[in-house]
């Protein structure tokens, strides 16, 4: 099973003391933010620490990714010139709204690993869709570069140029969630949710989790360390369904020794989407630890 991207915990690029935390939590994923969290002042600053912790310091496997400036920008470039060199991260694009925004970032990209002998096309990108003109070339996007790992959705700024808000219910941004997963299931990459701001209702965070992971994104980003079991408990699969995709996989097998064409289990056929959804499941199960 490839890489698991339940948790992507966002981590400001200028807070010392949340870098060096990082690495004590269960999240799968860690993000070191160099755009929005970071003030025009601190950012030569910020890239400089987040290039001595990504060369410096052992986060035990964790996939790291690093969110960098407008890569039109000077600082962007700067971000670029600083992270790729240190071969330690995914990039994150931010604001993508169109497939020419990654080409631009990927173009820097591969300029920097040849110019350092770093072997061209081994960074890798995801792409953060953060406006209706994203949502609507998502899929674009999406199939733009073999670099990409995945896509985002950014809601703040999404509601935003919808001219609205956040609600409890999340339905101002269902259309944009549907786009987002559409194109990164067509191209065969990630889907990662957005960060849900209100770390003091429990509730709503459960609630929103439980409607991403219905709708099948791979995971969300997080802002607070609190939030990363209750993701992981909702994304992993429960001993009924576990016990369900080995059935299903042990009535394939009887069929395959039969020889029949035809499989079934407790009267009701099975076919090629319920054997796909019952290894899914099975895969997931054992990449999370809970089945061996």
């Amino acid at each position: 099973m490839k890489r698991l991207r339940r948790t992507m915990l966002f981590v400001p690029g200028n807070n010392p003391g949340m870098i060096k935390d990082a690495g004590i939590y269960e999240q799968d994923s860690i993000m070191f933010d160099l755009e929005d969290s970071v003030s025009v002042a601190e950012k030569d600053a910020a890239r400089f620490l987040v290039y001595q912790t990504l060369s410096t310091i052992d986060y035990n496997g964790k996939e790291l990714v690093v969110r960098i400036n407008d890569p039109t920008t000077k600082c962007g470039i700067d971000d670029l010139e600083s992270i790729v060199r240190t071969q330690k991260a995914i990039i994150r694009l931010p604001k993508t709204e169109s497939a020419q925004d990654v080409l631009i970032c990927e173009y820097e990209i591969e300029r920097i690993e040849r110019e350092n002998g770093i072997k061209v096309g081994s960074t890798g990108m995801m792409a953060a869709i953060e406006s209706a003109a994203g949502v609507l070339n998502a899929k674009e996007i999406a199939f733009s570069s073999k670099r990409l790992v995945g896509i985002a959705l950014g809601a703040e700024d999404y509601v935003t140029d919808l001219k609205t808000k956040r609600s409890p219910e999340g339905v101002e941004l269902l259309f944009g969630r549907s786009m987002i997963l559409l194109a990164a299931r067509a191209a065969g990459i990630d889907a990662i949710d957005t960060v849900y701001s209100d770390v003091n209702n429990e509730e709503g965070f459960r609630k929103e989790v439980e409607l991403i992971h219905q709708l099948g994104f791979d995971g969300k980003s997080i802002i607070n360390p609190r939030q990363i079991k209750t993701v992981h408990e909702i994304y992993t699969p429960s001993r009924k369904d576990i016990e369900k995709a080995l059935d299903i996989m042990d009535a394939i097998e009887e069929a395959h020794r039969k020889g029949s064409g035809v499989i079934a289990l407790n009267g009701k056929m099975i076919d090629k989407p319920v054997v796909a959804r019952a290894q899914r499941t099975l895969d997931l199960a054992r990449a999370v630890g809970v089945l061996k």
